[in-house]
């Protein structure tokens, strides 16, 4: 029992190091999601400023005036795919092909803070249960110095994991309800083209019959 038990602590300390070197890497990446996030939300708040009162007056007649709105580059995901919904030639199989693609796009970018929020505090808690084993020991032998190192050891692997899970929490919070937006204003898109596309060809039924 005691080998057992010597090898269990030995497993143990041996993922303290690469534990921490991934807190660190994760750290560093909820950083630049911080960043990316933060030119995500100026983007879209010029964008909606410049798109949302032309989306809600949208109709058959005004799909014009829309496309004169959009960003001349590609500047957001949602901007992407309603240029291609307004130049390309309309089916509605194909409007929601490429909404179905922008949901698949919209989930892979929220899958970067999904991880960061779920893996920050598990490997936060592992960092301070394993650190705070010898701070134990420590304590037991009157090593106060040693006892002190693994304390900051236990509150640094706390805090950066809690940092990087807060940082993934709250991206993800807003990108969320940001894309469900997108989402619902690429379908009323859709409906509107699709009811434009049907005037189109009605009209184009009736100049036959008349001809």
């Amino acid at each position: 029992m005691e080998y057992i038990s010597k090898t269990l602590f030995w497993v143990a300390n041996s993922l303290l190091i690469p534990d921490i070197i991934i807190l660190l890497i994760l750290f560093v990446r909820s950083l630049m999601l911080f960043g990316s996030f933060y030119n995500q939300y100026m983007i879209k708040r010029r964008n909606d400023r410049n798109l949302d009162n032309a989306i809600k007056s949208l109709s058959p007649d005004n799909v014009d005036d829309l496309y004169k709105l959009i960003p001349t580059s590609d500047n957001s995901l949602f901007i992407k795919y309603l240029r291609d919904l307004l130049t390309s030639s309309y089916t509605e199989d194909y409007a929601n092909y490429q909404i179905s693609l922008f949901e698949n796009e919209a989930d892979k970018d929220l899958s970067v803070s999904r991880l960061l929020a779920k893996i920050g505090p598990i490997l936060g808690l592992i960092g301070t249960l394993i650190a705070m084993s010898p701070a134990l020991v420590g304590l037991s032998t009157g090593d106060i110095s040693g006892m002190a190192y693994n304390m900051q050891v236990v509150f640094a692997t706390t805090v950066i994991g809690l940092v990087v899970s807060a940082t993934g929490l709250i991206t993800q919070q807003f990108k969320q309800r940001w894309y469900a937006k997108d989402v619902h204003n690429l379908e009323y898109v859709s409906s509107v083209l699709r009811v434009a596309h049907m005037n189109i060809s009605l009209e184009s039924k009736v100049n036959r019959k008349a001809s």
